[in-house]
């Protein structure tokens, strides 16, 4: 049985994971009968949202702590990540992702990838291990990837236009398609960053999970 690593970044779209798109990931890999294990970083996220005002709140929050709510309690700190242990890892969106995995919504094409995740997303991509990237996460492709990797971020110009300054080739793609970079096993779907109905962003992770899992 194949098993895929799903990092996780907190709990909530504006401040952490994407609440449906890790549930539809995990979903999709459990209708394929494969096993996964859910990680996310030991540390403080970049900050907490009141997701009825969308105005900050005076509080600090755990990504790893968050993240168990949206994984039942069955997630692990990601330096207990071993390549040897996975044949694919998926990372899904919200905008934890560029907060809290990487800082890209502060930084942009300066940004850079927290150390433990882009350790180990690196190294399973240098295993030649597919690796898939949802709405946001995808701003993380040529880091992973290297120069030359073919993502999409859906049709937003102004976020490929980022993307690419760091060295990624950007491809338009509709909300329920996803991007397949053969050469780099690179899997991408825009998800939310369309404003998606939910079966629209299942379509889309459901091709995205079944692409890596063809790829693993």
């Amino acid at each position: 049985m194949k098993k895929v690593a799903v990092i996780l970044s907190g709990c909530g779209f504006k401040d952490g994971g994407e609440i449906y798109e890790a549930t539809l990931t995990l979903l999709a890999l459990d209708e394929a009968d494969v096993s996964y294990q859910c990680f996310a970083p030991d540390m403080p996220q970049m900050h907490v949202i009141n997701h009825l005002t969308g105005e900050e709140m005076p509080e600090s929050r755990n990504v790893l702590v968050e993240a168990a709510r949206l994984a039942r309690g069955n997630v692990k700190p990601i330096t207990e990540a071993k390549i040897e242990d996975f044949d694919a890892l998926i990372i899904p969106g919200g905008f934890g992702a560029a907060k809290n995995l990487c800082n890209f919504a502060v930084k942009g094409s300066d940004m850079t990838v927290q150390a433990d995740v882009l350790a180990f997303a690196q190294g399973m991509s240098q295993a030649a291990k597919p690796v898939g990237l949802v709405c946001i996460a995808p701003s993380m492709a040529p880091k992973i990837g290297g120069v030359g990797t073919q993502y999409t971020i859906g049709n937003d110009a102004g976020t490929a236009a980022a993307i690419n300054a760091m060295g990624g080739v950007h491809v338009d793609c509709a909300v329920d398609e996803c991007v397949i970079d053969s050469e780099r096993k690179i899997v991408t779907t825009p998800a939310y960053m369309y404003a998606a109905r939910i079966r629209e962003a299942r379509a889309g992770i459901q091709k995205l999970v079944q692409a890596v899992l063809n790829l693993a």
